[in-house]
């Protein structure tokens, strides 16, 4: 999810495609999808399962077959790279795609709206980032009930096997590299961090809840139960608050978060707009060169501020490719065959201030596969 305007970086559509899809991506079945409970990243499994079925890579056309995207919002550039990753392989299939939006991040009326006109409709399926990923659940299921196959994209659903599949950022992971690389630039420091938290909204959909979890077990902290976010006892956490995953809202967040304690120096932000948002009031009272900034998802905008050190590192998820394989999934299925599963879209930690044992790649080389 992107911070600023976006920076003039195009790539063609068919290199995009053949730089997602030319990589082997793991699935794994629902039973396996569980954070890590290791406190170092490196500890932590890397997903294992069968590579992505050769169809899935190169799948049939499906002339005037019609499918649904539905998204968080439509103003978001993570969202919006979704969207254009959706329309243009549905265009190369021969697919009719309509998309739909909530007006804000946590708007679930307005998706549940938009599944009921695409049953309506029609539609062979929905690809759905989900704002409420338990709330929606009885509205997706009857979806698939009247014959829809449901993909989720970037936030799995709960449960995780409510939709047909998921394709995603095992946001866990994503979350415990930046944790572990905050740890890493801390060092000794790191025993006696002051960290404030900006997550997403108070539903706690997977996504916020799997890469908050994951930075603290990046980190070291001890997560208790790592399927909920708050309930954490070690006095390092000075906060969370929520930011409808926009600057204006981790603007606010951080300034509550500073009324709690002034001494913040570590601050994990859900997305980069979040932590836009939390420079500018960290900035607001001169702490801005004093606090450590990590983020998730690595929008082409955002790395400038990685490399300008507004942002100290970032993990990169890649949504076109989220949208492309969940298309083709559709296309199969339009022909005759499900592709079931949980599948991982990868994240690349994305800093230019490397430290040793936490693998991750530059500015420069995350700008060669950024979105927004």
């Amino acid at each position: 999810m992107n911070t600023t305007d976006s920076m003039a970086h195009v790539i063609p559509l068919a290199l995009l495609t053949a730089s997602f899809l030319g990589v082997s991506v793991p699935v794994l079945a629902a039973e396996e999808v569980t954070p890590c409970p290791k406190p170092k990243i490196s500890e932590c499994p890397k997903p294992v399962g069968h590579e992505v079925p050769v169809e899935l890579l190169s799948p049939p056309t499906a002339n005037g077959v019609s499918v649904c995207l539905i998204t968080r919002t439509d103003t978001n550039p993570y969202f919006v790279k979704m969207k254009e990753g959706a329309t243009a392989k549905a265009g190369e299939l021969g697919m009719q795609l309509k998309t739909y939006a909530g007006k804000i991040d946590g708007d679930s009326e307005s998706q549940v709206a938009a599944i009921e006109s695409c049953i309506a409709d029609g539609a062979k399926g929905i690809l759905i980032a989900a704002s409420d990923t338990k709330g929606i659940v009885s509205s997706v299921k009857k979806a698939r009930d009247a014959g829809l196959l449901v993909i989720a994209l970037d936030t799995p659903l709960e449960p995780i096997d409510a939709a047909d599949s998921t394709f995603t950022t095992d946001n866990f992971r994503a979350g415990a590299q930046i944790g572990a690389w905050a740890k890493a630039k801390l060092g000794d420091a790191a025993k006696d961090a002051k960290i404030a938290y900006l997550d997403l909204n108070p539903a706690q959909p997977t996504i916020d809840v799997l890469s908050d979890q994951g930075f603290m077990a990046g980190f070291g902290i001890d997560t208790k139960d790592a399927n909920k976010i708050g309930d954490e006892d070690d006095a390092r956490n000075v906060c969370h608050e929520v930011t409808n995953g926009d600057e204006e809202g981790g603007r606010k967040a951080m300034e509550n978060c500073l009324q709690k304690d002034q001494g913040i120096n570590v601050v994990y932000s859900v997305n980069e707009l979040a932590a836009a948002g939390a420079y500018q009031a960290l900035k607001a009272v001169g702490m801005e060169r004093n606090v450590l900034i990590v983020s998730v998802n690595g929008s082409c905008s955002s790395l400038k501020n990685v490399k300008e050190g507004v942002i100290g590192a970032t993990s990169q998820e890649l949504p076109m490719r989220m949208a492309i394989l969940g298309i083709n999934a559709i296309a199969i299925a339009a022909n005759g065959k499900k592709v079931t599963g949980f599948f991982d879209s990868g994240a690349n930690l994305v800093t230019d201030r490397p430290m040793a044992g936490v693998e991750s790649i530059d500015t420069a080389t995350g700008i060669n596969l950024c979105w927004g």
